[in-house]
């Protein structure tokens, strides 16, 4: 039986030479496999009082998370790419650093807030998320990523 880590692909040296670049878009484009991903996913959070879902790097898995939770959802967005107000982080990649970006208004002060991540390698993106969350004086409850790269 195929387990969700059997959808994703690894890609060599992407986007820098000693990457392995786990690409989820393979999971994403098989319909067993994204329904699994999201299940499992899901599953730990059913009944649990979350507000909004926050995905750590676009809104894939978050926002399919927040729609079956029936919660709103609010995109982590690169520096830049959102047209209202917003408050920023940096963080660190495995391979440099970046600044993400979220509205001001998108988390209300003492709401709960459960991150999604699609893959935590160095963390930095949900870390970045939770910084977000408590600068808005939120509750990050949990860290929920698809898979966790350990460097093979």
């Amino acid at each position: 039986m195929k387990q969700v880590q059997d959808y994703i692909r690894t890609i060599v040296d992407f986007p820098h030479e000693g990457i392995m670049f786990r690409d989820v878009t393979t999971l994403f484009a098989d319909p067993r496999g994204f329904r699994m991903a999201i299940d499992q996913m899901l599953h730990p959070y059913a009944g649990v009082d979350i507000d909004k879902g926050l995905e750590a790097r676009g809104f894939i898995l978050g926002g399919a998370i927040a729609h079956q939770l029936s919660v709103g959802f609010v995109p982590v967005r690169k520096k830049g790419k959102l047209p209202g107000r917003t408050i920023s982080q940096d963080y660190k990649l495995e391979y440099g650093e970046a600044i993400v970006e979220i509205h001001d208004d998108a988390i209300q002060p003492g709401e709960r807030i459960l991150v999604v991540d699609d893959l935590l390698a160095t963390g930095g993106t949900a870390e970045a998320g939770i910084k977000l969350i408590e600068r808005l004086e939120a509750m990050g409850i949990e860290v929920n990523a698809l898979c966790r790269y350990d460097g093979a």
